[in-house]
This record gives structure tokens, sequence and C-alpha cells, in this order.
């Protein structure tokens, strides 16, 4: 099969690549305009193309060549603050990108896509706890609206095109590779910030929870996903626990054996109080159930940034 894996050279992008090649799954494609992602972070038997979604003439070229007939769809513009400030920038990356890449990929044998949706922003505030993927959706963010919209263009393109799709509604993903000066990731940034000794920086009073699920484990959802014969669903993955961000720190500090207690600043606006997804269809659609726990992933994670500290990029 030849595959396609868009943001392929970045966090959870390249972990999925790595995840192909060791299943060996086919003639593997990477599409990153590495603006975020890592050239190194490649799978050597992927094939990388520079190229930026919003380029349609460039996106046309490179899909007339390698004429994919499954797409895993990782690229985004993930930063949700980003998108506030400047919804028409979000849409064009998470939207018109998107487009672009779907319109000439269907014209040339594209039968599946594995979207990298989101179980957070997609909800809003949510009503129960965990949520199931029936839970109203009410994004509160472009960011979120644009996923929503993807997600609808999808059900689009199956209907009118016959493309098989399943959107992957995804916690808050942590692990090796994640950026940690960037804005997505507060275990990454965490480690950053212990590994140069200072202190971090909680915002509003950290008892805000979240649905911390560890990168190979979506990785393992992005496969099993592209293996199923499921199609035009939507999937949370998740591990349907909640973690305040104190308890989390915590445990991070103790990993780390780093004495120095967090500082608290004012609360974000906007920002969600609780969110916490139920992978339970996941599991009877795809076969797919979280398999790490936070701790272990956490200790995982903090020893990637200490091994891999001063490394460049």
């Amino acid at each position: 099969m030849r595959i396609l894996v868009t943001g392929g050279a970045g966090f959870i992008g390249s972990h999925t690549v790595d995840a192909l090649v060791e299943a060996g799954a086919g003639e593997i494609s990477v599409l990153d305009d590495l603006s975020s992602g890592k050239r190194h972070q490649v799978n050597a038997k992927a094939t990388l193309l520079q190229i930026d979604l919003r380029d349609a003439h460039a996106v046309k070229s490179v899909i007339e060549k390698i004429r994919p007939e499954a797409i895993i769809h990782s690229a985004a513009q993930m930063d949700v603050r980003r998108s506030v400030a400047d919804p028409a920038f979000d849409a064009q990356v998470n939207v018109v990108g998107f487009l672009n890449l779907i319109e000439v990929a269907r014209q040339h044998g594209l039968r599946r896509v594995i979207f990298s949706s989101t179980g957070g922003a997609i909800y809003g505030e949510q009503d129960e706890f965990p949520c199931g993927e029936d839970h109203p959706l009410r994004p509160v963010s472009p960011y979120g609206v644009a996923k929503l919209a993807t997600e609808a263009y999808l059900f689009f393109y199956k209907v009118q095109y016959g493309i098989d799709y399943i959107a992957l509604r995804y916690g808050n993903v942590y692990g090796p590779r994640q950026d940690p000066h960037g804005e997505a990731g507060v275990v990454a940034i965490f480690c950053g910030r212990i590994l140069d000794g200072k202190s971090v920086t909680i915002y509003g009073d950290g008892e805000q929870t979240r649905d911390y699920i560890f990168v190979s484990d979506v990785a393992r959802a992005n496969i099993a996903a592209l293996n199923s014969k499921a199609s035009g669903v939507a999937l949370n993955i998740g591990t349907g626990i909640e973690t305040n961000v104190n308890d989390l720190y915590s445990t991070l500090a103790a990993i780390a054996d780093f004495p120095t207690a967090a500082e608290h600043a004012g609360e974000r606006p906007g920002e969600q109080r609780r969110s916490v997804i139920s992978p339970a269809r996941a599991e009877a659609t795809i076969g797919w159930r979280p398999e790490k726990q936070l701790k272990d992933g956490l200790e995982d994670t903090f020893k990637y940034f200490k091994d891999h500290r001063g490394h460049s990029s």
C-alpha cells in the first residue's frame, strides 16, 4: 500500500511512521514543511517531501507523483492560543491545507484517510466524565472548530467519492520527541524546565484536568484504524482517566528528584476546566485500548529528554 503521513517529521507523525515501517505497511512517504517537524526524526525507510499544504500547486505536483492510497493526516497548526489570536491562519493550515491535499488525492487513487482530530477541543466544556463520541460538539477555539469542520468534510468526501475515513479524537498526547519549547504539551514543557533547573509555572489553581495518552499508544491507534474496515466514524483515543496539573507535576518532580515547588500564575482565559474521554468505542470498533500507565509514560518521557539534553535539532 502507498501511504502518505502528513506531519510525519513531527511528534505524533514520526512515531506513526516508525510504527508503519516496523509493521511493514508498504511504501511510506512523509509530507512536512519542517516548520516544527525535524528532518532527523523521519525514519530512513520513508521518503520525505518538504511541502507546505497551503501551497496548492506544490501539493498537486507531489500527490500526482506518489498517488497515495491512504493518508494519515497529522499535519496541523496545533497552538490553540494562536488559533484564537489568528483564526484565519489556523483555517488556512488546518482547513484549506487539508482541502488542497484531499482534492488532488481523491483524483489519484485515494481510498482511506485517518485523521488526527481532537478529543478535548472538539467537545468544549463537558457534561459527562469521561465523555463518549456522542457528546455534543461545542468547540470554543478556532482550532477545535477547524478539527470539527475537517471531520464534516471527510463525511462529504465519503458520501460524494466513496473515500473511507476514521477521525481519531486524541486526548492530551505526550512522550518522547514532543517539543519542550512549543505551546502544545505541558509534559514536555515541564521536563524542559526541570532539566534547566528552573521553576515550573502552573496557570490557575492546577486543579484543571486532562486525559494524558502516551504517544506510542496513539501511533498504535493510527495503525489499527488504518488496518480496520470501519469507516465514517469518530473514535476517542484516550485513557478515560482524569489527571490534574498539580498531580502531573508532583509525579514528574518525584521522577526527576526535583525539589522545587511549582509557581502559580493567573489562569488562562478560555481554558477548559475538565477534559477526559472514553476509549470504549475505539476498543469495540478497531480493537484498540491504551496500554501505557501515566507514571511509566512520564518516566520514559523524562528519560528521553534527559538523554537527549543538548542535542541539536
